[in-house]
């Protein structure tokens, strides 16, 4: 078991030395020296009054002109063509329009005159058969645009009563439906929703023509 060394020896080690030392700066130095330097004299300045503005300077002060030089002399001689008139262009555009605008309207006037000369010396022909009325067609019964023998909400019958005992074989469409023989907003419903499921677009919503009679017979055997 190794024995503690003496506090009082020495280490073997060698000793550290200090590279840099920080000592508080004194900040009171500076006032210190301000202390010592002699009082400033405080700068006076001197007041007087200012002149008075001579009388009549106003009245005798007058704005001279502009003076041009000789680039402006330039600049303005080349704006003006040579061999023109300021003015002379707008008032010969101006007579032209003032002359066309008067043969114009005496050129009107003369052809309004001649015409109502030919108006006065053609005579009138006078009418001597009398109009044949034209006969109106009857009017006969449009077709059906869904195919004959289509039938809608409002009719009757016994076609009507086949229509509702098919719907009848077709589930969910319409069950326990009435089998009187009478087109009414049930039926029509029930079609309807028959086309929907089944892509039927040939015939309008609800209405029993050609495309919904030959798809529902082809489900519910021959008619």
């Amino acid at each position: 078991m190794p024995t503690p060394s003496d506090r009082g020896a020495p280490p073997d080690r060698t000793p550290l030395e200090p590279i840099r030392v920080l000592r508080p700066r004194r900040t009171d130095a500076l006032a210190e020296l301000m202390k010592d330097l002699p009082p400033r004299a405080p700068v006076r300045y001197e007041s007087f009054a200012l002149p008075g503005r001579p009388s009549g300077t106003e009245d005798a002060t007058e704005e001279l002109p502009p003076v041009r030089d000789d680039r402006d002399r330039a600049r303005s001689s080349r704006d003006v063509p040579r061999g023109r008139v300021p003015g002379l262009r707008r008032t010969a555009i101006a007579a032209a329009v003032t002359a066309a605008a008067v043969i114009g309207f005496g050129g009107a006037l003369l052809l309004a005159g001649r015409a109502e000369n030919t108006a006065a010396a053609a005579p009138q022909p006078t009418s001597t058969t009398a109009a044949t009325p034209t006969p109106t067609p009857t009017a006969s019964g449009a077709a059906d645009p869904d195919g004959p023998g289509t039938l809608r909400q409002g009719d009757s019958g016994p076609e009507v009563t086949d229509l509702q005992e098919r719907l009848r074989h077709i589930p969910n469409v319409y069950d326990n439906g009435s089998t009187d023989g009478t087109y009414d907003t049930t039926l029509t419903a029930a079609v309807a929703r028959f086309q929907l499921w089944y892509g039927i677009r040939g015939d309008e919503d609800g209405v029993y023509g050609d495309d919904t009679r030959r798809d529902l017979e082809s489900r519910t055997g021959g008619g």
